[in-house]
């Protein structure tokens, strides 16, 4: 199974990293590059630390959650204490024991100082989730999924002057029309091809 536990997930999702990279390293102009990631299992992060420990000059990442937050509260107070997921609109993000934490503790050697240099972490309520929805496409026309806009909303709130950003999307907002209504009432439901295309639902 490729879940994001297995090692066979993680080395590919590395070259996204890369990619990403070569295309902003034009705009970057002297600031240091900033990636967000909507997070559950911690699986695409540690995916991102691993590119970064092979030399990749992303300055650090933000592990974007919901209010499954034990990451986070870890960072926060030193204590990994798992606890029972709870559902939230981004619900690929549902978790409340990141399988794959042992991993990044592992590659920092179990130093919560070490990890907070490469990471760093933000939780976001549904509520906060249905407002970001809202408010980029209103003031751009591009639909955010749920997780996206996690991951949109914790790099705005940590972004520093001397970094420019980018984040993750995690799915395509189709999968998720209950909620999208709910930031966009009038939003026109649309059946998504396979070859990319949108055409209007009947």
């Amino acid at each position: 199974s490729a879940n994001s536990i297995n090692l066979a997930r993680l080395l590919p999702q590395m070259i996204y990293y890369f990619l990403a990279y070569k295309q902003i390293k034009k705009e970057m102009k002297g600031k240091s590059l900033v990636v967000s990631i909507p997070s559950g299992n911690l699986g695409n992060a540690s995916a991102g630390i691993l590119a970064k420990h092979m030399g990749l000059p992303i300055k650090r990442f933000i592990a974007a959650h919901n209010a499954n937050d034990t990451f986070t509260n870890y960072l926060e107070t030193g204590d990994f204490a798992s606890k029972p997921s709870v559902l939230t609109f981004s619900n690929a993000m549902d978790v409340g024991n990141p399988s794959n934490f042992e991993r990044l503790a592992f590659l920092y050697s179990n130093d919560r100082t070490k990890i907070k240099e490469h990471i760093t972490s933000v939780s976001i309520t549904d509520r906060e989730t249905v407002e970001e929805i809202t408010a980029t496409y209103q003031q751009t026309g591009y639909l955010l999924d749920p997780h996206g806009a996690v991951g949109k909303l914790a790099l705005e709130r940590s972004l520093e002057k001397d970094e420019l950003g980018i984040f993750v999307e995690t799915a395509h907002p189709n999968k998720f029309q209950d909620i999208i209504v709910k930031a966009i009432p009038d939003h026109v439901l649309t059946e998504t091809s396979l070859d990319g295309f949108h055409k209007l639902s009947m």
